[in-house]
């Protein structure tokens, strides 16, 4: 059994720690609620938006068609994992990259696969693992929509000019504080959705259908882009709060079980020392 001054160490250390992972907990906390009304007011006019353009390039003619909803041959493709640019957030960042290697090795395990970061975490073990051609996580620092949409034009002009045929985005998706589900989305190309519910809606569009969709098409995805970093941005504070409530709460399991050792040890040592006194006493008396 260690010694009482080990232990009182021990059980000061860990005190310390409590303290820094509920301070920390209070933070994310105070975070969480920004960030999570943040993604809860942008996501009706996210999913809306997506869905008014997929119901309309479903409709539109193969030759008259969004450069951005061009089909080939899947070749070379890009994956963006959306991670943190911290830890302390228990398997946030770890699901991420998980899912991106199973990607590459699974789904893509004969094609070119390149990988884009958005968040320090990623970029440190992806690197290692695969080919990682850029790092964004500097977006972290002033995270507005200006910032992320810089990224999005380059992912669509890449698309474009044929560098990728495929574009994916790996992200978590906000549900609520303790839960996040990962999502693997197609950036590009737009897949057209035709389904009962939009086939019968009659729009009428002006200046015309194709241009439209071709104005719209770009900001829907930049708006796709940002409300998966966004998730993710939420989803990194409810982890993070949840980890530290559950490290706080070890902590203290664990200084209490080392103030009953403690206590033990003191009195085995005073009992010990009265024992010594006993024998000596009556050593003295014979």
């Amino acid at each position: 059994m260690a010694n009482l001054k080990e232990i009182r160490n021990r059980i000061a250390s860990v005190s310390s720690t409590m303290q820094i992972t509920s301070a920390m907990k209070m933070v994310s906390a105070a975070k969480l609620k920004k960030a999570q009304d943040a993604i809860t007011a942008m996501r009706p006019y996210a999913n809306k938006l997506t869905e008014l353009l997929q119901s309309l390039s479903a409709t539109l003619d193969a030759d008259s068609g969004s450069k951005y909803a061009t089909q080939s041959d899947v070749n070379k493709v890009l994956i963006v994992a959306i991670t943190s640019n911290r830890g302390l957030c228990g398997a946030f960042n770890s699901n991420i990259i998980k899912e991106c290697l199973r990607l590459e090795k699974e789904n893509y395990s004969n094609r070119d696969v390149s990988i884009l970061t958005i968040g320090k975490k990623g970029n440190d073990i992806l690197s290692k693992h695969a080919n990682v051609i850029e790092n964004h996580s500097d977006v972290y620092d002033n995270l507005t929509f200006e910032n992320v949409a810089t990224i999005a034009q380059s992912l669509m002009d890449r698309f474009v000019e044929g560098e990728f045929d495929k574009i994916e985005l790996v992200y978590n998706k906000f549900k609520n504080a303790a839960t996040q589900i990962v999502m693997t989305e197609q950036f590009l190309p737009i897949v057209p959705v035709q389904s009962e519910s939009t086939a019968n809606l009659d729009y009428i569009f002006e200046p015309s259908k194709q241009e439209i969709v071709e104005q719209l098409i770009p900001k829907s995805l930049k708006t796709q882009l940002y409300k998966g970093v966004r998730d993710s941005f939420a989803s990194e504070h409810g982890a993070r709060m949840t980890a530290m409530h559950k490290a706080t709460d070890n902590a203290g399991e664990l200084k209490d079980s080392l103030t009953l050792t403690y206590n033990k040890a003191r009195q085995a040592a005073i009992t010990g020392e009265i024992l010594e006194i006993v024998g000596g006493a009556e050593a003295l008396n014979n």
